[in-house]
């Protein structure tokens, strides 16, 4: 038995509920919240990143949210470092580490362990992204598709912030990103840990949340919001900011290039391809998975967390599920 109460990650695509019920977690174990989301790290982005407002972090102590302003960059090794901070801060406080989120990479670094890439290098980006200005994407992943077929294939051809990884890591190493991407270090979370996974059995489920939930943020002013951040920070569509869902299609639309029905369509239709890219990630990654959207999803896990703080001293439950060991699968 280890003295260390395990650290709660809770994995999800987007529109699964895994935010309320983290939340309902937090409260119930006395949880510190450790958010695992690409996006929510921007500051100003709060209405198409589905941030926790200031009321709710100011009951849950939120962690990794509004570090960065939309012009910065941040990488899954930076995540890392940072969330392993926040986990030893957290259980120093003699509280529960709960991490929860839905960009699927930082969540495979964290358990299985960051591939052997080179850092970000951006004169090497500049060049790529300059040639991409002259001869489009769609050229630029032709090239990948000679040099790095593996990869190339699934990518779309105008998926241009993978594939500008993609073309950096063979400029930098001379290897495709595929043949590197089997070569990790350690596993990085540190402790024991209880692992979730929020995933519907089928994505018509949820479609219909997915369209209720992009209408909210168009209700809640995300066009006003982009707007405002544009005239605020030196943005360009090309930074990791602006690629996000939502925000990629806000900005066309204020470009000119699509009508407010266009925008909500285009919203729509990237959300359920990032949902079926979250479960597909979700499929591989070592975790208990639970249909979100079943009766008693909520009353199972909270006895999953209980069992597993009550084996460490932390709680009082019965053994219902063991404990998943670092790197293996429940």
């Amino acid at each position: 038995m280890n003295a260390t109460p395990p650290a709660v990650v809770l994995m999800g695509p987007t529109a699964s509920g895994k935010s309320k019920l983290a939340l309902t977690l937090a409260q119930q174990f006395g949880a510190e919240i450790v958010s695992v989301d690409s996006a929510q790290i921007y500051r100003g982005m709060d209405i198409g990143t589905a941030k926790p407002d200031r009321a709710t972090r100011a009951h849950t102590v939120h962690h990794l949210i509004d570090i960065l302003d939309p012009d910065a960059a941040y990488s899954a090794a930076q995540f890392v470092a940072d969330a392993n901070a926040a986990v030893l801060a957290i259980r120093a406080r003699g509280r529960i580490p709960l991490l929860t989120g839905g960009t699927m990479l930082y969540f495979k670094a964290l358990l299985e362990g960051l591939s052997d890439l080179p850092q970000a290098h951006p004169p090497t980006r500049q060049a790529i992204d300059a040639r991409a200005a002259r001869e489009g994407w769609a050229a630029l992943h032709a090239e990948l598709a000679r040099v790095d077929p593996v990869t190339a294939k699934r990518l779309a051809p105008l998926d241009a912030q993978r594939i500008q990884r993609a073309l950096e890591v063979f400029a930098l190493t001379g290897s495709p990103l595929s043949s590197l991407h089997g070569i990790r270090q350690r596993p990085n979370l540190p402790g024991p840990l209880v692992s979730i996974a929020l995933l519907p059995p089928e994505r018509s489920s949820q479609h219909q949340r997915i369209a209720d939930r992009f209408d909210a943020m168009l209700t809640a002013g995300l066009v006003d919001e982009l707007r405002a951040l544009r005239h605020r920070f030196a943005l360009s569509p090309a930074l990791p900011s602006m690629r996000c869902v939502g925000y990629r299609q806000a900005w066309e639309h204020l470009e000119g290039r699509s009508s407010a029905a266009q925008l909500r369509e285009k919203g729509i239709v990237a959300t359920r391809q990032l949902a079926k890219r979250q479960c597909t990630w979700l499929r591989a990654l070592p975790a208990l998975a639970f249909d979100p959207f079943a009766p008693g999803t909520a009353t199972a896990i909270t006895a999953l967390v209980a069992d597993a703080l009550h084996r460490t001293g932390s709680g009082e439950a019965k053994t219902i599920l063991p404990l998943r060991a670092q790197g293996q699968a429940l």
